[in-house]
């Protein structure tokens, strides 16, 4: 999780939402991405998709089996819809998001039938993960 920790200070220091994840295999990373919609102009470059995507070219195969996503936010409905169809076996989050998480805050996965289930561990530097945040909209707050 540390490690996208630091994914996500690279958006940060991009101006974008200050989010990062990590794809790995027994601990080796994979793949890893930021959030970046904003200099990529692109609405889908959420940090799960751009390492999602990554480590699908790294591996030559779009089902990331056996896999663990490591994100230091719960993924929203569009990110989980890719982990899903990607066949992550192992979801990795800090910290909630009651506006747009689709893991925990706006749904219960557990009483959703998926065609794929996956193990999620939440809350992992969940304080970390939600501070890196909560000093980005501060901060835009202040200086808009």
């Amino acid at each position: 999780m540390q490690l996208a920790l630091d994914e996500a200070r690279q958006a940060l220091h991009l101006g974008e939402v200050p989010i990062g994840a990590v794809v790995a295999s027994d601990q080796q990373v994979v793949a890893s991405g930021f959030n970046q919609p904003i200099q990529s102009v692109d609405p889908t470059a959420h940090a799960e998709l751009v390492a999602i995507r990554k480590a699908a070219r790294e591996l030559g195969n779009y089902r990331l089996s056996g896999l663990t996503l490591y994100v230091t936010v719960e993924p929203c409905m569009m990110c989980l819809g890719a982990i899903v169809h990607a066949r992550i076996a192992t979801l990795v989050y800090g910290a909630t998001e009651p506006k747009f998480g689709a893991v925990e805050s706006l749904f219960d996965l557990n009483e959703i039938h998926m065609p794929h289930r996956l193990s999620i561990v939440s809350g992992v530097l969940e304080p970390d993960c939600r501070k890196i945040l909560q000093d980005f909209f501060k901060y835009r707050r202040e200086n808009v």
